[in-house]
């Protein structure tokens, strides 16, 4: 076998293992509400385990970390076209309690969004105190 063949052999194997992996992975969409219950806020999860515990959550009614939390990215996403902002997907995560300089309502943190990662929600991170996982939603649709 010549060099070249061989060098191709060997890098596409770990490419097509790669590839493989990434289609494999599993997304999940979830709705969270804050004061307002008739305003809903959808993130996007890709952790396993994330996903999973967010399904506890719904499944066992759980009274402790249903609250969610993450990293605001001042753009909207395809799956919650109703805001102008999300969660960046990797720093999501569930919470019981957590300091007052991150908390705020949806509509508030759409409000101020260009004051984001200021004095207000300092490091981007949005906590929402009164943000409730609620159900989890099929893939999203632009409304």
């Amino acid at each position: 076998m010549s060099i070249k063949k061989h060098l191709t052999k060997m890098l596409a194997a770990p490419l097509a293992f790669c590839a493989a992996t990434a289609s494999s992975a599993e997304v999940a969409y979830f709705e969270f509400t804050d004061v307002k219950p008739e305003q809903t806020f959808v993130i996007q999860l890709t952790d396993k385990a994330k996903i999973q515990q967010a399904r506890d959550i719904l499944a066992n009614g759980q009274a402790d970390f249903y609250h969610v939390m993450g990293y605001v990215t001042p753009s909207p996403a395809p799956y919650n076209p109703r805001w102008q902002y999300h969660l960046d997907t990797d720093t999501i995560s569930f919470f019981e309690f957590a300091i007052e300089v991150c908390d705020a309502s949806m509509q508030y943190v759409q409000e101020h969004l260009d004051e984001v990662g200021g004095a207000f929600l300092p490091g981007n991170i949005w906590c929402p105190w009164s943000s409730k996982l609620v159900r989890e939603v099929g893939v999203p649709t632009q409304e």
